[in-house]
């Protein structure tokens, strides 16, 4: 993964709300999308995309429908949060727009 730029979970937080429309939006609170952030966090470093020497970018090797099963997974998991399905593709996929984003800043 790349680490020249800073990701911040507060404009992260701020893109998604403008990604997603207001419908979802409106659904979830902070605290609820940034554990899908966390967890998508989680995920990386599961898969070494945070270690510098892992010679593999996120990039690469990102399935993104591995990622979002996985987020849902944990959630499922840990029970304080109900999102739809549709809702989580479309938060996570928002998130990866502002990682892609910050890389292209």
């Amino acid at each position: 993964m790349s680490t020249n730029f800073e990701y911040d979970e507060e404009q992260a937080i701020r893109f998604i709300r403008n990604a997603v429309g207001q419908e979802v939006s409106d659904q979830y609170s902070d605290d609820e999308l940034t554990m899908v952030i966390d967890i998508i966090w989680d995920y990386y470093e599961r898969q070494g995309f945070l270690k510098l020497s892992s010679g593999k970018t996120k990039d690469e090797v990102l399935d993104e429908a591995a990622l979002t099963a996985y987020v849902k997974k944990e959630l499922d998991n840990d029970g304080q949060i109900l999102m739809d399905p549709d809702d989580l593709s479309k938060i996570v996929n928002a998130d990866l727009d502002y990682e892609e984003s910050l890389e292209d800043a």
